[in-house]
């Protein structure tokens, strides 16, 4: 892979961050507006996507509260954006599960935050935008290490993804 290529599968990663969970509207959404604001922020993620029938499964699944009035609030769109990312490596069951330990151990709003950190943490690293992984956060939980690993899954797939995205565009451009 040529230098540009490289600089091209990092460009989308450099600036990438998820909105705080302040920064997340609280005004209610619904689902077609949700569906558009998560896959703004998971475009530089070919594989990363949500849609509405999927918000409309992970409610029946009970991974997500109801809406109210057909409206998502905050904490609901947060729990969208983990488990966009966490579906590309973990089983819905396991996501479930995962949600049950948070909601027993951290405010959804303290895990989520968490979350973001992690995600734009490990991403830099294993894009090589950085030599080392940051600690974030105080506590060392199980739970925190679980995530942790997680997100090093999803952030490994995004860059196997990117990097055979861009072979292949070099070989297309070669022919």
């Amino acid at each position: 892979m040529n230098e540009n290529t490289r600089k091209l599968m990092t460009s989308s990663i450099e600036n990438f961050h998820f909105p705080k969970y302040d920064e997340i509207p609280n005004v209610g959404l619904y689902l077609e507006q949700i569906t558009k604001y998560i896959n703004e922020y998971l475009a530089p993620f070919e594989d990363l996507t949500i849609t509405a029938s999927m918000i409309s499964n992970y409610v029946k699944k009970g991974l997500i509260a109801n809406p109210v009035k057909k409206q998502y609030y905050r904490e609901q769109i947060a729990y969208l954006f983990f488990i966009a990312a966490a579906k590309s490596v973990l089983s819905l069951d396991n996501i479930a599960l995962f949600l049950e330990m948070q909601k027993q151990t951290y405010t959804a709003k303290k895990a989520y935050d968490y979350f973001c950190m992690e995600f734009e943490n490990v991403l830099s690293h294993v894009f090589g935008l950085k030599e080392s992984l940051d600690t974030v956060g105080v506590d060392n939980t199980h739970e925190k290490t679980m995530l942790r690993n997680t997100i090093i899954a999803i952030a490994h797939k995004i860059y196997l993804e990117k990097c055979f995205h861009a072979i292949r565009m070099e070989n297309e451009s070669a022919e």
